[in-house]
């Protein structure tokens, strides 16, 4: 009789705890039937590993996402590599310079800020930010405003240029798509 009660319990702390009372697990209908569909469609999410890869592949540690495979992330630092960075997160998505001013203005500095919103290369993947600072002679009153003029379009335009050029390199890289032999094994 306590070992019914106890199972019982078990059960019930085990059902309510699961996320909307639905047990863990993926759902059978966003998965294809076929196995072979399925190792296909893993291996291209990353999900996968390939034999050759783990054995001694080219790249023994295995495949992984870096900053650098992204074009528009590459882009945005090159255009703005001559100023100073406060943040830069990539899995954040969001590229933060310092103040910066050149020799000629000392009372005047500029701020921008990349947001990515998407991966693709298209005009509304990124939004961009400047804020401009006007300090007095003495420093001690300044006034940060947000532009939306040239300079911004200017930038954006430059990244999106920049990563249409990186895209194309890429992809005249030679590419080696996943093969199925029917075994799992390229």
């Amino acid at each position: 009789m306590n070992i019914k009660i106890l199972l019982s319990v078990i059960l019930v702390i085990f059902l309510t705890s699961c996320k909307n009372g639905k047990l863990p697990g993926g759902d059978a209908r966003k998965f294809p039937d076929d196995p072979k569909l399925r190792v296909k469609k893993n291996l291209e999410e990353g999900r996968g590993f390939r034999l050759n890869d783990a054995i001694g592949g080219i790249n023994r540690g295995g495949a992984f996402e870096f900053a650098s495979s992204n074009e528009l992330w590459r882009a945005s630092l090159d255009v703005i590599d001559f100023m100073p960075l406060i943040s830069a997160n990539y899995s954040g998505g969001i590229i933060i310079t310092d103040w910066y001013s050149d020799a000629t203005s000392s009372n005047e500095s500029l701020k921008i800020t990349i947001r990515f919103l998407t991966n693709e290369i298209r005009s509304d993947a990124i939004d961009v930010k400047v804020h401009n600072k006007i300090c007095s002679n003495d420093l001690s009153k300044c006034k940060i405003i947000q532009t939306d003029g040239v300079l911004v379009t200017e930038i954006k335009k430059k990244i999106l240029k920049r990563a249409a050029i990186y895209e194309k390199q890429k992809k005249d890289k030679k590419f080696k798509p996943y093969k199925n032999d029917g075994f799992g094994i390229e």
